[in-house]
């Protein structure tokens, strides 16, 4: 397993852990983005990952930092929180389980009132289920969340478009 201290820019650290740093709650960034070489992250390595996550009940590992990218493995139970990214576009490769994806709509409190970017669900998406191989494309800008999953793991690249 390769990971190290990093700085991470524009982020808050706020603990070091397993060699790599966690920022936010639930983010651990390992590496890096190398920007003279390729970086591979072979399926053993993957699979440990994905293993440690379980063990520490996290749901987002950045495998590389690029400041206007990023490349994630997601894990959730359940639901997460809808959200909508300004700026960065995601896209996804499902590795693992289902759930049902939202997008579009509007993004709402808990009392259904309008919220920016972050919130507890979308009014008006569009539902579908997604599943292991799927590829999903989330323009920036677009609301999206998991509503239910009994589980999903997705490949998670993200980079910011031009201000």
């Amino acid at each position: 397993m390769r990971t190290r201290m990093l700085p991470v820019a524009g982020l808050c650290v706020l603990t070091a852990f397993l060699g790599g740093i966690v920022v936010g709650a639930q983010v651990q960034v390992r590496e890096q983005a190398p920007t003279d070489r390729a970086a591979d992250f072979p399926l053993a390595e993957l699979e440990a990952i994905v293993q440690e996550m379980d063990a520490e009940q996290r749901q987002t590992v950045r495998l590389l930092e690029g400041g206007s990218y990023n490349v994630n493995i997601r894990r959730i139970r359940g639901g997460e929180t809808a959200l909508m990214h300004p700026r960065t576009i995601d896209v996804w490769v499902v590795r693992e389980g289902s759930g049902t994806l939202v997008t579009g709509g509007q993004i709402v409190d808990e009392n259904g009132e309008p919220v920016e970017q972050r919130g507890a669900a979308i009014r008006g998406g569009e539902e579908r289920e997604i599943g292991v191989g799927d590829l999903v494309f989330i323009p920036a800008g677009v609301p999206h969340g998991i509503r239910e999953t009994d589980g999903i793991t997705w490949f998670n690249i993200r980079f910011d478009t031009l201000p």
